[in-house]
């Protein structure tokens, strides 16, 4: 069969990726949040609070988050229009897993960080200026909501985004312990509530980091995506008309919304390999949702597969 018989199947990019879709919020959230790190770093500075710094500390790694989604997200689009790939023939897709992964660890590192601190505050009565710290935590509350609802949508198409969006939306419960912490050290002159909102909001952060490291992870490590069986795909592939056996099928994720599989069709003598293909293709793609399928049809006779390693 020569390239030109096989028609109807598109190489081409498709439909724009769930990250690139909601680049314009991802801006916009970026623009807003990383104005008002640099006012609650200062204002948690000044009035002593470690709940407002756990939550300005937060706030940071939503910055670097935010921009980092926003590169990964730019060079994977821009590699996407090259015609010339070089060495990254998979695109920089999977530049976008990589962003949210780093985003885990940043989370990680910050709870860590507040934890430690708030059990050395503990031991001592820092003085906290309640009035100026409650204050500053309801107009980070009012930023948190709007990159909140900014980034919602995305949350569910893009890995990458969602990674920016837990970020705001622990930011988003901070500012309110933060406002709670607040207002009872003001009433009652708690001074210990301080250390312990910021380590609940430390504590609040990592299990959801811990969700969004081992989902990157899991697609770095090229597993098949959740849920998705296996040896479903093949008993389907071997149903199709004139297909003997299936062999080395992998399924894997590029990036969000980007399912990959590759396998070897062995067909009997007489097969119409142009029917198998397309069947192949349709079955992936309307039973599986994998779009991108790389299919090698093999006579039943030949030999050489078998001597792989791996």
């Amino acid at each position: 069969m020569t390239p030109t018989d096989h028609l109807g199947h598109n190489h081409g990019a498709g439909a724009m990726r769930a990250g690139a879709r909601h680049q314009r919020r991802l801006a916009i959230a970026f623009a807003l949040i990383g104005g008002f790190f640099v006012v609650e770093a200062v204002a948690g500075i000044l009035t002593n609070s470690l709940a407002l710094l756990s939550d300005a500390g937060h706030m940071l790694t939503d910055v670097v988050g935010l921009g980092m989604a926003l590169a990964a997200i730019q060079l994977a689009t821009r590699h996407a229009r090259r015609d010339d790939v070089g060495q990254h023939t998979f695109g920089m897709y999977r530049l976008e897993i990589l962003a949210a992964f780093v985003n885990a660890l940043l989370l990680c590192g910050v709870a860590v960080y507040v934890l430690v601190e708030a059990v050395g505050r503990l031991r001592g009565e820092p003085e906290v200026l309640g009035i100026p710290m409650l204050i500053v935590a309801t107009l980070g509350l009012a930023v948190n909501l709007v990159a909140f609802a900014l980034l919602r949508e995305g949350s569910k198409e893009s890995l990458n985004v969602e990674g920016a969006y837990l970020e705001v939306l622990a930011d988003t419960v901070g500012s309110v312990g933060v406002i709670v912490a607040a207002i009872l050290l003001e009433v009652f002159g708690w001074t210990w509530i301080d250390a312990v909102v910021g380590a609940a909001i430390g504590l609040w952060i990592l299990p959801r980091t811990w969700r969004l490291g081992s989902q990157a992870v899991r697609i770095l490590l090229q597993s098949a995506p959740p849920g998705l069986d296996l040896a479903a795909i093949r008993r389907d592939l071997e149903g199709i008309a004139g297909v003997v056996d299936v062999h080395d099928l992998h399924v894997w994720t590029l990036t969000s919304e980007m399912e990959n599989a590759s396998a070897h069709l062995v067909v009997g003598e007489g097969a119409d390999t142009h029917g198998v293909l397309d069947q192949a293709r349709e079955v992936l793609q309307d039973r599986y949702h994998i779009a991108h399928a790389t299919l090698q049809v093999e006579p039943a006779d030949h030999r050489g597969c078998d001597e792989l390693a791996w």
